[in-house]
Protein backbone atom coordinates (compact mmCIF):
# COMPACT_ATOMS: atom_id res chain seq x y z
CA UNK A 1 0.00 0.00 0.00
CA UNK A 2 1.17 3.41 -1.09
CA UNK A 3 -0.60 4.47 2.62
CA UNK A 4 -3.86 7.02 3.30
CA UNK A 5 -4.94 10.34 2.17
CA UNK A 6 -7.74 12.88 3.17
CA UNK A 7 -10.42 13.29 0.34
CA UNK A 8 -13.93 16.32 0.92
CA UNK A 9 -17.38 14.07 0.87
CA UNK A 10 -20.59 15.27 0.63
CA UNK A 11 -22.06 13.47 3.44
CA UNK A 12 -25.82 14.52 2.65
CA UNK A 13 -27.40 17.23 1.32
CA UNK A 14 -25.59 20.63 2.80
CA UNK A 15 -23.11 18.88 5.15
CA UNK A 16 -19.07 18.37 4.01
CA UNK A 17 -17.17 16.07 5.60
CA UNK A 18 -13.16 15.30 5.70
CA UNK A 19 -12.38 11.31 5.27
CA UNK A 20 -9.10 8.76 5.09
CA UNK A 21 -8.74 7.24 1.74
CA UNK A 22 -6.59 4.57 1.13
CA UNK A 23 -4.40 4.63 -1.72
CA UNK A 24 -2.86 1.43 -3.94
CA UNK A 25 0.63 1.05 -5.27
CA UNK A 26 0.30 2.58 -8.62
CA UNK A 27 0.50 0.36 -11.58
CA UNK A 28 2.46 0.27 -14.81
CA UNK A 29 0.46 2.72 -16.60
CA UNK A 30 -0.61 4.64 -13.18
CA UNK A 31 0.20 8.09 -11.11
CA UNK A 32 0.21 8.87 -7.55
CA UNK A 33 -0.32 12.84 -7.57
CA UNK A 34 0.09 15.14 -4.62
CA UNK A 35 -2.43 17.84 -4.94
CA UNK A 36 -1.21 20.98 -4.84
CA UNK A 37 -4.78 23.28 -5.44
CA UNK A 38 -8.24 22.33 -6.45
CA UNK A 39 -11.01 24.71 -7.61
CA UNK A 40 -14.46 25.09 -6.29
CA UNK A 41 -17.18 24.99 -9.25
CA UNK A 42 -19.59 27.82 -8.35
CA UNK A 43 -21.88 26.54 -10.78
CA UNK A 44 -22.35 22.35 -10.74
CA UNK A 45 -20.18 21.86 -8.02
CA UNK A 46 -22.63 23.78 -5.64
CA UNK A 47 -25.85 22.64 -6.89
CA UNK A 48 -24.31 19.07 -6.14
CA UNK A 49 -23.46 20.08 -2.69
CA UNK A 50 -26.99 21.08 -2.43
CA UNK A 51 -28.41 17.96 -3.14
CA UNK A 52 -30.24 19.82 -6.54
CA UNK A 53 -29.57 17.26 -9.27
CA UNK A 54 -32.15 15.87 -10.72
CA UNK A 55 -32.79 11.89 -10.53
CA UNK A 56 -32.72 11.88 -13.91
CA UNK A 57 -29.16 13.23 -14.37
CA UNK A 58 -27.47 11.29 -11.94
CA UNK A 59 -25.84 9.53 -14.86
CA UNK A 60 -25.17 12.43 -17.14
CA UNK A 61 -23.51 14.61 -13.92
CA UNK A 62 -21.05 11.64 -12.56
CA UNK A 63 -17.68 13.02 -12.39
CA UNK A 64 -14.30 11.17 -14.04
CA UNK A 65 -13.42 9.84 -10.52
CA UNK A 66 -16.45 10.20 -8.66
CA UNK A 67 -17.31 8.06 -5.53
CA UNK A 68 -21.10 7.15 -4.01
CA UNK A 69 -24.18 8.60 -5.28
CA UNK A 70 -26.10 11.18 -5.20
CA UNK A 71 -27.53 13.23 -3.74
CA UNK A 72 -25.24 11.73 -1.27
CA UNK A 73 -22.52 10.53 0.26
CA UNK A 74 -20.44 11.52 -2.79
CA UNK A 75 -16.85 12.89 -3.31
CA UNK A 76 -17.16 14.95 -6.11
CA UNK A 77 -15.10 17.66 -7.80
CA UNK A 78 -13.44 18.02 -11.08
CA UNK A 79 -10.82 20.55 -10.82
CA UNK A 80 -7.32 19.43 -9.52
CA UNK A 81 -4.02 20.07 -10.10
CA UNK A 82 -0.78 18.09 -8.39
CA UNK A 83 2.50 16.93 -8.78
CA UNK A 84 3.42 13.35 -10.26
CA UNK A 85 5.13 11.60 -7.47
CA UNK A 86 5.16 8.24 -8.42
CA UNK A 87 4.62 6.41 -12.19
CA UNK A 88 6.28 6.78 -16.02
CA UNK A 89 9.81 8.14 -15.92
CA UNK A 90 8.34 10.93 -18.17
CA UNK A 91 5.71 12.48 -16.15
CA UNK A 92 7.64 12.12 -12.45
CA UNK A 93 7.69 15.34 -10.84
CA UNK A 94 5.52 17.12 -13.77
CA UNK A 95 2.76 19.42 -12.39
CA UNK A 96 -0.26 18.14 -13.99
CA UNK A 97 -4.22 18.77 -14.13
CA UNK A 98 -6.51 15.91 -13.83
CA UNK A 99 -10.64 15.98 -13.31
CA UNK A 100 -10.37 14.73 -9.88
CA UNK A 101 -12.16 15.18 -6.72
CA UNK A 102 -10.60 17.31 -3.35
CA UNK A 103 -8.28 14.87 -2.20
CA UNK A 104 -4.68 15.50 -1.18
CA UNK A 105 -3.27 12.46 -2.98
CA UNK A 106 -4.54 9.92 -5.66
CA UNK A 107 -3.61 7.25 -8.06
CA UNK A 108 -5.61 7.74 -11.56
CA UNK A 109 -4.61 5.84 -15.19
CA UNK A 110 -1.57 8.06 -16.57
CA UNK A 111 -3.89 8.70 -19.41
CA UNK A 112 -6.22 10.74 -16.58
CA UNK A 113 -3.77 13.64 -16.13
CA UNK A 114 -2.53 16.37 -18.71
CA UNK A 115 0.97 18.06 -18.20
CA UNK A 116 0.67 22.01 -17.27
CA UNK A 117 3.03 24.05 -19.51
CA UNK A 118 5.51 25.80 -17.72
CA UNK A 119 4.28 29.05 -18.36
CA UNK A 120 1.19 28.20 -16.64
CA UNK A 121 1.37 28.82 -12.58
CA UNK A 122 -0.15 25.83 -10.71
CA UNK A 123 -2.58 28.08 -8.74
CA UNK A 124 -4.08 28.86 -12.24
CA UNK A 125 -4.45 25.79 -14.04
CA UNK A 126 -6.98 24.95 -11.48
CA UNK A 127 -9.09 26.73 -13.89
CA UNK A 128 -8.37 24.56 -16.71
CA UNK A 129 -11.30 22.68 -16.72
CA UNK A 130 -13.53 26.23 -16.67
CA UNK A 131 -11.68 27.42 -19.81
CA UNK A 132 -12.24 23.93 -21.60
CA UNK A 133 -16.20 24.46 -21.17
CA UNK A 134 -15.32 28.02 -22.61
CA UNK A 135 -13.61 26.43 -25.43
CA UNK A 136 -16.30 23.67 -26.42
CA UNK A 137 -19.02 26.83 -25.98
CA UNK A 138 -16.90 28.58 -28.91
CA UNK A 139 -16.74 26.11 -31.11
CA UNK A 140 -20.42 25.43 -30.55
CA UNK A 141 -21.19 29.26 -30.85
CA UNK A 142 -18.57 29.90 -34.23
CA UNK A 143 -18.38 33.68 -33.55
CA UNK A 144 -17.40 35.64 -36.59
CA UNK A 145 -15.14 38.65 -37.00
CA UNK A 146 -16.62 41.61 -36.32
CA UNK A 147 -19.45 40.11 -34.58
CA UNK A 148 -21.20 41.73 -31.63
CA UNK A 149 -21.42 39.85 -28.66
CA UNK A 150 -22.51 39.72 -25.31
CA UNK A 151 -21.74 37.47 -22.35
CA UNK A 152 -25.09 37.22 -19.66
CA UNK A 153 -23.41 36.17 -16.20
CA UNK A 154 -20.26 37.23 -14.95
CA UNK A 155 -19.50 33.95 -13.28
CA UNK A 156 -16.47 31.78 -13.69
CA UNK A 157 -17.56 29.92 -16.77
CA UNK A 158 -19.30 33.67 -18.48
CA UNK A 159 -15.64 35.35 -17.69
CA UNK A 160 -13.56 32.77 -19.33
CA UNK A 161 -16.09 32.63 -22.41
CA UNK A 162 -15.10 36.23 -22.41
CA UNK A 163 -11.99 36.52 -21.79
CA UNK A 164 -11.60 34.05 -24.73
CA UNK A 165 -13.92 35.98 -27.09
CA UNK A 166 -11.65 39.21 -26.18
CA UNK A 167 -9.24 38.12 -28.02
CA UNK A 168 -11.18 37.83 -31.72
CA UNK A 169 -10.21 40.05 -33.85
CA UNK A 170 -12.93 43.06 -34.56
CA UNK A 171 -15.53 41.56 -32.04
CA UNK A 172 -17.11 43.77 -29.69
CA UNK A 173 -17.28 42.44 -26.66
CA UNK A 174 -19.81 43.36 -23.58
CA UNK A 175 -19.78 41.33 -20.22
CA UNK A 176 -23.42 42.00 -18.57
CA UNK A 177 -24.27 41.05 -14.81
CA UNK A 178 -26.32 42.83 -11.58
CA UNK A 179 -23.01 42.78 -9.69
CA UNK A 180 -21.29 45.98 -11.05
CA UNK A 181 -18.43 44.27 -8.88
CA UNK A 182 -18.07 42.49 -12.12
CA UNK A 183 -17.08 45.48 -13.53
CA UNK A 184 -13.22 45.18 -12.81
CA UNK A 185 -13.47 41.48 -13.62
CA UNK A 186 -14.18 42.93 -17.61
CA UNK A 187 -12.00 45.55 -17.01
CA UNK A 188 -9.27 43.12 -16.04
CA UNK A 189 -10.31 40.62 -19.06
CA UNK A 190 -10.38 43.47 -21.80
CA UNK A 191 -14.10 43.58 -22.47
CA UNK A 192 -16.74 45.95 -21.93
CA UNK A 193 -19.15 45.56 -18.81
CA UNK A 194 -22.84 46.83 -18.68
CA UNK A 195 -25.83 45.91 -16.37
CA UNK A 196 -28.85 44.40 -18.13
CA UNK A 197 -30.40 47.29 -18.15
CA UNK A 198 -27.86 49.11 -19.83
CA UNK A 199 -26.63 46.37 -21.98
CA UNK A 200 -26.17 47.01 -25.80
CA UNK A 201 -28.83 45.52 -27.89
CA UNK A 202 -28.80 44.59 -31.69
CA UNK A 203 -26.04 41.57 -31.40
CA UNK A 204 -25.37 38.62 -33.41
CA UNK A 205 -24.75 36.08 -30.73
CA UNK A 206 -25.38 36.10 -26.35
CA UNK A 207 -23.74 33.73 -24.42
CA UNK A 208 -26.02 32.89 -21.19
CA UNK A 209 -24.04 31.76 -18.35
CA UNK A 210 -26.02 33.77 -15.52
CA UNK A 211 -28.28 30.44 -14.48
CA UNK A 212 -31.67 32.64 -13.91
CA UNK A 213 -34.20 32.97 -15.46
CA UNK A 214 -34.49 36.63 -15.39
CA UNK A 215 -31.42 36.48 -17.94
CA UNK A 216 -32.17 34.01 -20.20
CA UNK A 217 -35.16 36.26 -21.27
CA UNK A 218 -32.77 39.63 -21.42
CA UNK A 219 -30.40 37.84 -23.32
CA UNK A 220 -32.91 36.46 -26.17
CA UNK A 221 -34.06 40.84 -25.87
CA UNK A 222 -30.97 41.80 -27.06
CA UNK A 223 -30.37 39.68 -30.35
CA UNK A 224 -30.90 41.05 -33.46
CA UNK A 225 -33.17 39.45 -35.70
CA UNK A 226 -31.60 35.91 -36.84
CA UNK A 227 -29.59 36.43 -33.90
CA UNK A 228 -28.25 33.27 -31.17
CA UNK A 229 -28.64 32.27 -27.70
CA UNK A 230 -26.20 29.67 -26.65
CA UNK A 231 -27.35 28.45 -23.53
CA UNK A 232 -24.36 27.23 -20.66
CA UNK A 233 -26.36 27.69 -17.55
CA UNK A 234 -27.22 24.47 -15.40
CA UNK A 235 -30.22 24.46 -13.65
CA UNK A 236 -30.49 21.64 -11.86
CA UNK A 237 -34.04 20.54 -10.53
CA UNK A 238 -35.26 24.22 -11.13
CA UNK A 239 -37.83 24.68 -13.87
CA UNK A 240 -37.57 27.70 -16.03
CA UNK A 241 -40.07 30.14 -18.16
CA UNK A 242 -39.22 31.38 -21.71
CA UNK A 243 -40.79 34.57 -23.41
CA UNK A 244 -41.42 32.29 -26.22
CA UNK A 245 -44.49 34.05 -27.88
CA UNK A 246 -44.12 38.11 -28.65
CA UNK A 247 -41.35 38.34 -31.16
CA UNK A 248 -39.48 35.19 -30.83
CA UNK A 249 -40.75 33.58 -34.26
CA UNK A 250 -41.11 36.69 -35.94
CA UNK A 251 -37.49 37.96 -35.73
CA UNK A 252 -36.42 34.10 -35.98
CA UNK A 253 -34.47 33.67 -33.03
CA UNK A 254 -32.23 30.69 -32.15
CA UNK A 255 -31.87 29.58 -28.24
CA UNK A 256 -29.32 26.53 -28.62
CA UNK A 257 -28.01 24.30 -25.29
CA UNK A 258 -23.90 23.69 -25.31
CA UNK A 259 -22.61 21.25 -22.67
CA UNK A 260 -18.96 20.30 -21.52
CA UNK A 261 -19.82 16.56 -21.38
CA UNK A 262 -19.46 16.09 -25.03
CA UNK A 263 -16.92 17.25 -27.68
CA UNK A 264 -18.88 19.58 -29.71
CA UNK A 265 -20.09 18.46 -32.93
CA UNK A 266 -18.40 20.75 -35.37
CA UNK A 267 -14.59 19.71 -33.66
CA UNK A 268 -15.78 16.09 -32.53
CA UNK A 269 -14.24 14.84 -35.78
CA UNK A 270 -11.24 16.17 -35.50
CA UNK A 271 -10.59 16.83 -31.82
CA UNK A 272 -10.53 14.73 -28.72
CA UNK A 273 -11.48 15.34 -24.58
CA UNK A 274 -7.86 15.18 -24.16
CA UNK A 275 -7.02 18.07 -27.30
CA UNK A 276 -9.82 20.43 -25.93
CA UNK A 277 -8.05 20.01 -22.46
CA UNK A 278 -4.24 20.50 -23.66
CA UNK A 279 -6.19 23.81 -25.58
CA UNK A 280 -7.55 25.23 -22.36
CA UNK A 281 -4.27 24.84 -20.29
CA UNK A 282 -2.18 26.85 -23.47
CA UNK A 283 -4.40 29.21 -23.39
CA UNK A 284 -4.12 29.90 -19.48
CA UNK A 285 -0.73 31.68 -19.96
CA UNK A 286 -2.72 34.33 -20.09
CA UNK A 287 -1.95 35.99 -16.19
CA UNK A 288 -5.26 38.11 -16.53
CA UNK A 289 -7.00 34.92 -16.02
CA UNK A 290 -5.82 35.29 -12.35
CA UNK A 291 -8.73 37.68 -12.01
CA UNK A 292 -11.09 34.51 -11.95
CA UNK A 293 -9.56 33.30 -8.63
CA UNK A 294 -11.25 35.43 -6.12
CA UNK A 295 -10.58 33.53 -2.74
CA UNK A 296 -8.56 30.44 -1.28
CA UNK A 297 -8.80 28.05 1.86
CA UNK A 298 -7.15 24.93 3.21
CA UNK A 299 -8.52 22.01 2.43
CA UNK A 300 -9.26 21.11 6.10
CA UNK A 301 -11.66 24.04 5.94
CA UNK A 302 -13.55 22.66 3.01
CA UNK A 303 -16.36 21.54 5.27
CA UNK A 304 -16.80 25.04 6.64
CA UNK A 305 -16.55 27.18 3.32
CA UNK A 306 -18.52 25.18 1.40
CA UNK A 307 -21.70 25.88 2.29
CA UNK A 308 -20.97 29.72 2.32
CA UNK A 309 -19.77 28.99 -1.20
CA UNK A 310 -23.02 27.37 -2.17
CA UNK A 311 -25.64 30.17 -0.25
CA UNK A 312 -23.81 33.19 -1.63
CA UNK A 313 -22.26 34.01 1.32
CA UNK A 314 -18.91 33.76 0.69
CA UNK A 315 -19.16 35.86 -2.86
CA UNK A 316 -16.20 34.00 -5.27
CA UNK A 317 -15.89 32.85 -9.11
CA UNK A 318 -13.18 30.34 -8.25
CA UNK A 319 -12.75 29.42 -5.07
CA UNK A 320 -9.10 27.97 -4.81
CA UNK A 321 -8.15 25.20 -2.05
CA UNK A 322 -4.70 24.98 -1.40
CA UNK A 323 -3.08 21.86 0.16
CA UNK A 324 0.46 21.61 2.02
CA UNK A 325 0.41 17.57 2.81
CA UNK A 326 -1.61 15.10 4.35
CA UNK A 327 -1.77 16.89 7.04
CA UNK A 328 -3.54 19.80 6.04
Amino acid sequence: MTGTARAFWLDSPGRGVIREARLSEPGADEVLVRTLFSGVSRGTETLVFGGRVPESQYAAMRAPFQEGDFPGPVKYGYLNVGVVEAGPRDLVGRTVFCLYPHQTRYVVPAAAVTPVPPAVPAGRAVLAGTVETAVNALWDAAPLVGDRIAVVGGGMVGCSVAALLARFPGVRVQLVDTDPERAKAADALGVGFASPDDALGGLDLVVHASATEAGLARSLELLRPEGTVLELSWYGDRSVALPLGEAFHSRRLTLRGSQVGTVSPVRAATRTYADRLALALDLLADPALDVLVTGESAFAELPDVMPGLASGEVPALCHRIRYAGDDD
